[in-house]
């Protein structure tokens, strides 16, 4: 078996919950400003960040809502995520985190099968979160803001509530995995506060620093890199319920923020964006590009516009997430960088099984304490991903050179990625046949300077069918988020398929990439 080690090989692990870790860079400067709502501008300390999480944690422990339950939090990026959160996970519950912009069927899904028996929302959420209820375990709706919220600050909770640190799921974050719709990674205190502990040895965090946070909490990458890591490192968040350029432009310059947490879409506007240029980025040391591959130009010109060092990382939700990161004494650029800490790859072929060896390109697999339990209540998918010996196949063809550096060549797997956010094919073409007049669909994605890759789908309409792109986009609308709807529909006769009945996207799939090229 070829095995590439990380250049630091072991990690220490700490006998902490997340929130305990948390606490570590919090409680020892409670002056200091921890959360600043970006709109508005007020601050939240971390001394206010600690007293509410607590007084969270006993009023959820009183009221019986935990601990040892799960708890849904549907919300924008804003200070109070994080309190309820860790209010959740030191009151000994699990949280599941949901896309705020998802539709109430997209959210039922997910309530029902995390067994999720309360729901976290804001009141502009309100009227959605009550129908997405419907049907599903929860008996209880906590609007931030309003009484149902102020209420539950009870009496502090002293310590926190006794969990395994090793088995008790405290996240559910949702995932396509490979392939399918979503399902819930279950991820333990051990997997979340490791990877902490494991960025932080490349990240190299000065004390007080500051991030502009519009990457959505919900999603693995804002959890745990800004509102986990960042915090528990003496850090600062500015929060943005949205992402704007203007707006984001405007807090890096007004909080002379350190540190940017981006995906593609967002570098391709730093590199090439008019705006860019009426702002001062002076502050800027590091810009950390994730979710998706970043070329190699794209990287270097962000850097060059802005002032600061522009790297790469690479993970996924199941790797809580992060696996390979730049280091600070070296850099490639089109690189995810090196493993982190305690990591271990292979590289593998993915038709023969067998181990490759430096510069070979293969399906990277990952083993270290950051990967996942497996998959709430899918034993299949489960063993599909998590294979001999604790190795997670990503689904990724990567290339690994002899210095440890990793390369994102492609994906084996089926999922479609815009703007970072996983897009499910499977799942497009469900909510595509469920309409009367489409009889077969297929969903690839075409390659999009800006967005990574564009759901496209092809139809198949039903015998005297008689359908238009407006009447397809409005079904969609009604029934998947707006970054799933298909930016093209294509009317064909046929879908290929194989003898099986497969679905072969990668013929179609195909056929997109040469006309982008064309």
């Amino acid at each position: 078996m070829a095995i590439f080690e990380p250049r630091q090989r072991d990690i220490a692990l700490r006998d902490l919950s997340i929130t305990e870790r948390l606490f570590e860079g919090l409680e020892d400067r409670p002056d200091d400003a921890a959360l600043i709502d970006g709109p508005s501008g007020a601050v939240m300390t971390a001394g206010d960040l600690v007293d509410r999480i607590r007084r969270f944690a006993g009023g959820l422990s009183a009221a019986g809502l935990a601990p040892g339950k799960t708890i849904a939090i549907l919300a924008p990026n804003i200070p109070d995520y994080a309190v309820a959160f860790h209010g959740i996970a030191y009151a000994g519950g699990t949280i599941t985190t949901i896309n705020p912009t998802y539709t109430a069927p997209e959210i039922n899904h997910q309530l029902i099968d995390s067994g999720a028996t309360a729901l976290i929302t804001i009141p502009a959420f309100t009227e959605v979160a009550k129908e997405a209820m419907q049907g599903t375990g929860v008996t209880k709706l906590i609007v931030i803001g309003e009484d149902s919220y102020t209420e539950l600050m009870g009496e502090p909770l002293a310590a926190q509530a006794p969990v395994d640190l090793d088995e008790f799921v405290v996240v559910l974050p949702y995932s396509s995995g490979t392939t399918g719709r979503p399902k819930g990674v279950m991820l333990t205190h051990r997997n979340m506060v490791t990877n902490v502990e494991q960025l932080l040895v490349p990240t190299a965090l000065d004390d007080g620093e500051t991030a502009v946070a519009f990457l959505p909490f919900f999603h693995i990458y804002g959890m745990t890199v800004l509102m986990n890591m960042f915090l528990a490192a003496h850090g600062r968040l500015v929060t943005m319920p949205r992402f704007d350029l203007e707006l984001f432009l405007r807090l890096i310059q007004d909080h002379k923020a350190t540190r940017l947490y981006i995906v593609p879409p967002v570098a391709l506007a730093l590199a090439k964006h008019p705006l860019v240029d009426q702002y001062d980025t002076s502050s800027v040391k590091v810009i950390f590009s994730g979710a998706a591959p970043l070329g190699p130009e794209v990287e270097t010109a962000v850097g060059e516009r802005t002032g600061g060092r522009s790297i790469q990382g690479y993970g996924m939700t199941e790797l809580s997430p992060v696996s390979h990161s730049t280091w600070p004494d070296v850099e490639r650029h089109g690189s995810s960088g090196q493993a982190l800490p305690g990591t271990f790859c292979r590289i593998v072929d993915p038709e023969t099984g067998k181990d490759l060896g430096p510069d070979e390109e293969g399906e990277l697999w990952v083993k270290g304490p950051q990967v996942m339990k497996g998959y709430l209540n899918n034993a299949e998918a489960t063993a599909a991903t998590l294979v001999e010996d604790g190795w997670l196949r990503t689904g990724d063809l990567a290339v690994i050179d002899a210095d440890g550096f990793m390369f994102i060549r492609d994906r084996l797997k089926e999922l479609i990625k815009y703007k970072g956010f996983q897009v499910a094919p499977a799942e497009v073409e469900a909510a595509l046949t469920s309409h009367a007049g489409v009889a077969d669909a297929a969903v690839v994605g075409r390659p999009d300077e800006e967005a990574g890759e564009l759901p496209v789908a092809f139809v198949v309409a039903a015998a005297g069918a008689d359908l238009s792109d407006a009447a397809l986009l409005a079904h969609c609308q009604s029934c998947l988020a707006h970054y799933k709807h298909p930016a093209e529909f294509r009317m064909v006769e046929a879908i290929p398929k194989s003898a099986s009945g497969k679905i072969l996207r990668r013929l179609l799939k195909d056929q997109l990439v040469a006309e982008a090229k064309a």
